[in-house]
Order: C-alpha cells, then structure tokens, then sequence
C-alpha cells in the first residue's frame, strides 16, 4: 500500500472552508427568500431612479426631462419612448426642453403625413366603390377615421345589422385589408336620449353591442387578425354635435373605425 510522503500537504480544501461555503449558499438563499416576500415602495424607488438618473444623464436636467425620470433612467432610447410619452399625454406644453419639443413636431408631422396619405388612398377607393356618401373621413397624426351613422347600419335600439348594409361593410373590408398590419378600433356611439330595453339597460350597453356587432361581421368575413383590432362602446359621452335637435343626435348615432398609422400601431 503507498504511503503518502510527511511533507505532502493534504490534498483538497480543508474542512472549515467547505462548512464556511455551505453557510454562505444557505445565508444568500436565506436574504434571496426574504427579499422575495418583500415590497418595494413605488414612489421611493422612483425617487432613487431618478436621483441616479440625475447624476449620470447625458440630457440637461437629467433623466427628468421625460416622464419624471423614469424614461431615460429604465436605459430607453429618447426617441422610441418620446413618441410613446407624446401618444400618452398628446401635450406638448408639457415638454419644456426644446429639443424634445422639436423632436414632437417632427414625430407629430410625420404622423400627420401618412395619416394624410392613408386618407387619400381610402377616399379615392371609397370614390371607385361608389361610397362616399356613405362614409366620412377625417384623419389625425395617430389615425384616419371612418364614420358611419347608426341609421344605415342598426335599427333604432338594435344593434343587429341591417342585411342591406352588407355590401358596405364588405366594400368596407375590403379596405381594412389593406392595412391589416395596423391597429384597428372599432367605436359605438349614441346620443343622449335614454334606452331602457330588455336587452340593453342604458346606451352604454348598446354602443357596446353595435361595436361588436360589426367587428364580428368583419371577423367572421374576412381574414382579418382580431388581434390587431379592438372594440368599444363609448355611449353619450363623445358627442359630435348637438343633441338638442333631431339632426345633431342623428349625427351623434354612429360607429367609428380608427385605422392607425404605423407609428402608433406598435400597442395591441
């Protein structure tokens, strides 16, 4: 048997360094668990963000400049999240730098552009289709929007399609198709005056239901991704004229379709 020479030193770690190892491992997983069961104070923790942010920041005033210091200190492009922080304030008086106030002018005329240019394409195809008379266009530097009166489409109090607006609505998908990669939203709106049915206890649940009503149809007709469209029903609350007279609130009982522009198509 071989035998190990007195002068060789003792081959591995010595004991006390693998029990010390051992409580180390049960030590970090003992604060990992705790830190896990633990909350953080929102507020204070953006309080800290920013003070870093302030200190290391490449832009005047620090991280502050956009969305109290959250933006820039989370490590975010500037512009990626200014347009992000335009679409949620839809402001400019609340950006005080004036890069960043020029970088919104910019972002908002680009938008307006292809907004602009979608408008153009949907009306001349509109005009081929022999619909003009039936939809009416607008557009704003997040969309164009399509209007269509209640009267055409649903019976008073109803949110079941008329059979004769069929064509419409498949000229009309027709259209969508060729923006299907970007957001779409479906809006009901009413007037004033108020409904109490069975099926429908106010004009919220209406508008609701006139809104699905044609989303359905589209899904159910065309290959459009639901995924990329959204509906919603907004009642009395978004009026586009006068509900005292008989014309304003005929006006006021439509549908909406937003088709947004690809800046503002990334949220889904």
């Amino acid at each position: 048997m071989a035998k190990r020479k007195p002068d060789e030193p003792p081959k591995g770690a010595p004991a006390w360094q693998s029990t010390f190892a051992d409580l180390m491992n049960l030590l970090l997983c003992f604060f990992v668990l705790l830190f896990s069961m633990s909350t953080i104070d929102a507020e204070k923790w953006e309080e800290v963000v920013a003070s870093f942010a302030n200190t290391i920041s490449i832009f005047d005033g620090g991280a502050s400049a956009i969305g109290d210091g959250i933006l820039i200190s989370n490590g975010v492009s500037q512009l990626n999240e200014l347009s992000e922080y335009i679409n949620t304030t839809g402001q400019a008086q609340d950006i005080e730098d004036p890069e960043e106030l020029t970088l919104y002018e910019e972002i908002k005329q680009e938008g307006l552009s292809e907004s602009e240019q979608m408008a153009e394409q949907i009306e001349e195809a509109l005009n081929e289709m022999n619909m003009e008379g039936d939809v009416d266009i607008d557009f704003t530097s997040q969309y164009v929007l399509l209007t269509m009166k209640g009267a055409i489409l649903f019976d008073s109090g109803s949110a079941q399609l008329k059979e004769g607006i069929y064509p419409t609505l498949n000229n009309l998908a027709k259209i969508l198709l060729t923006y299907s990669d970007s957001l779409i939203e479906i809006e009901g709106h009413t007037d004033n005056v108020p409904i109490h049915s069975r099926q429908y206890a106010n004009n919220d649940e209406l508008s609701d239901a006139r809104a699905l009503s044609v989303f359905q149809y589209f899904i159910s007709t065309t290959t459009l991704d639901p995924a990329t469209i959204k509906h919603s029903g907004r009642g009395e609350y978004v009026p586009i004229a006068d509900n005292s007279t008989e014309e304003g609130r005929g006006k006021n009982r439509r549908v909406e379709i937003k088709i947004y522009n690809t800046l503002n198509s990334e949220e889904r």
